[in-house]
């Protein structure tokens, strides 16, 4: 059943955005590329974005290397999340959307745009587990860990390094979600 969740709602985005495509970054000259300059800001720190990290650039979802081994309950809340960003590219356009999320790399740990582009994808991250898990899973002291570690670690360039502030962000989501 899970297996077919997850194709269904690949299916749904590719109906929402006609030429949608999912490529694995394994081989994908662009993603290696893009691997080397996260080592090299991040000064090593963020080591895993080829085989762990989802990444949609335009109509293009960039899928980690060991994608397929994952659980399909695991790609369904990661394509939700990816979705968000596919209408935020949608409703900001692509020159902005880089703007907001690329350009502020420097200084490190102050990108309020990428912290506000992510958040927005990372609140969705939240519903999808709650709504496959249940909001237990989703009120968990490791996922709120995992999320805060996105924002105030190199995994996304110390993007917001202000972990009462994101804890604020998840406490406002984690309100939405059902009891039980």
């Amino acid at each position: 059943m899970s297996e077919q969740l997850y194709r269904a709602y690949v299916e749904s985005l590719q109906r929402e955005f006609p030429g949608l495509r999912v490529i694995s970054k394994r081989g994908h000259t662009m993603s290696i590329v893009i691997d080397r300059l996260l080592k090299i800001v991040t000064l090593g720190g963020q080591s895993a974005y080829l085989t762990r990290y989802t990444t949609v650039l335009g109509r293009t979802i960039y899928t980690p290397t060991e994608w397929e081994q994952r659980d399909p309950r695991e790609r369904y809340v990661t394509m939700r999340h990816e979705a968000v960003h596919l209408r935020q590219s949608r409703r900001y356009g692509m020159l902005l959307m880089s703007v907001l999320y690329a350009l502020p790399f420097f200084p490190l740990g102050l990108a309020y745009g990428r912290a506000r582009i992510e958040w927005e994808a990372y609140a969705e991250t939240f519903r999808a587990v709650a709504e496959v898990w249940g909001p237990a899973r989703a009120r968990s002291p490791e996922m709120r860990a995992h999320v805060l570690k996105q924002f105030t670690s190199p995994a996304y360039g110390w993007m917001w390094p202000f972990p009462k502030q994101v804890n604020r962000w998840i406490d406002e989501v984690l309100a939405t979600l059902p009891e039980a």
